[in-house]
């Protein structure tokens, strides 16, 4: 049976998740404030967490955050009645795996949760390999096992002039220091670097980075390239990883090639 945490201050909402999960085999540990919340995500483990923004004590957005941040990487469906598309762009930013707007249906919560289910599972089960370009034809690609590395030399190990991608250990340095990165800028990064010199529109990498269809939305992506800017780059004004082809998309370049 799969537990999952519904932290919302609202007592309807609670009880009628409470009760609806119930009836679907899983079992609810319920809370009502984010800072309860984010004390019961660090004692045990949950299989998924529906997590509303405006919480008292601490909002979601901050939960979200801090959970991420001690690398718990339990799927989040993030609950608010704001239709603000800004709120829904940083709580994805931040690592939640799907957003839905109050009011929603317990059935609707109930398939989010499952759909998400089959995604992450699917990505397990998937052989972790990079693409890289064919020399004699660019649209041909070679696929080498992700723990390949570009630089024979250093296994597991990507070097772009001052950064570098340790690609076994999510780690991300420049200058020899770690940055901080969230997840998906981690695959984000990966995912250009691999494909350095080559251009990629903000739908290829929406639907290639985030897996499934966010109807276009691709301020997501701006939003985690400037972020990915603000940590691996020099100056964000004249970025010299992560280049901007206008028009198009983006490109990753190595400074000095």
């Amino acid at each position: 049976m799969k537990k999952i945490l519904v932290v919302d201050d609202e007592q309807s909402i609670l009880t009628l998740l409470e009760y609806n999960l119930g009836q679907a085999g899983y079992q609810v540990v319920t809370a009502e404030d984010g800072k309860t919340a984010y004390k019961l995500i660090k004692k045990e483990p949950f299989d998924f967490i529906i997590l509303d923004i405006m919480l008292p004590k601490m909002d979601g957005m901050d939960v979200c955050r801090r959970v991420r941040q001690e690398k718990i990487n339990t799927p989040i469906l993030m609950l608010t009645a704001k239709v603000d598309e800004y709120d829904k762009i940083i709580g994805l930013e931040l690592g939640a795996d799907d957003y839905m707007t109050k009011p929603f249906s317990p059935r609707e919560v109930i398939a989010r949760i499952k759909a998400i289910g089959r995604r992450l599972k699917h990505e397990d089960n998937e052989p972790k390999t990079i693409a890289v370009e064919n020399e004699n034809k660019q649209s041909d690609i070679e696929v080498i096992p992700m723990s390949a590395n570009p630089e024979p030399k250093d296994k597991g190990i990507m070097h772009f002039g001052d950064l570098e991608i340790f690609s076994d250990r999510y780690v991300v340095k420049v200058n020899g220091k770690e940055v901080d990165v969230t997840p998906k800028e981690f695959e984000l990064l990966v995912y250009m670097a691999t494909r350095k010199g080559r251009i990629l529109s903000r739908d290829q990498l929406l639907n290639n980075i985030w897996n499934f269809d966010y109807a276009g939305e691709t301020r997501i992506v701006d939003v985690h390239i400037s972020h990915l800017r603000e940590k691996i780059e020099k100056n964000t004004k004249n970025p010299e990883y992560i280049k901007t082809v206008r028009g198009f998309g983006y490109k990753f370049e190595v400074p000095g090639e």
